[in-house]
């Protein structure tokens, strides 16, 4: 196992926040399911903050990399990684421009069942 310590895991860390920045950047935010509407699967599952992905990007589960957008600067200022024991997989989703409060209903939105659980990292 190869484990990192000061500087270079400084090195490594800012250049995993550039590396998201850099296709953030480079792609086009569509949000596809804005605040307060009704998941496509789950009509009683309501969206708390507008979410969406990066077109033309791939993630786990086939779709664009997921997004959460918040009523911020739309800066990248958090990532949430996420394990889905009913898809048997795992994704991170990016969090852009979210306040504190905004963070909190995305942490808990993923840790609501007993079938997905995720950790938010901040920047």
């Amino acid at each position: 196992m190869i484990i990192f310590y000061g500087e270079r895991m400084n090195t490594i860390i800012d250049e995993f926040w550039q590396a998201l920045d850099s296709l953030a950047a480079s792609s086009e935010v569509v949000i596809d399911r804005p605040k307060g509407t009704a998941h496509p699967n789950y009509t009683d599952f309501i969206y708390k903050v507008d979410y969406g992905y990066l077109k033309n990007t791939s993630s786990m589960d086939g779709g664009g990399i997921d997004v959460w957008i918040g009523s911020g600067d739309k800066k990248i200022d958090a990532i949430m990684c996420i394990v889905d024991l009913t898809k048997r997989d795992s994704e991170i989703k990016i969090l852009m421009g979210c306040t504190e409060e905004e963070k909190q209903i995305i942490v808990q939105t993923h840790n609501r069942t007993p079938y997905m659980k995720g950790i938010l990292i901040r920047r």
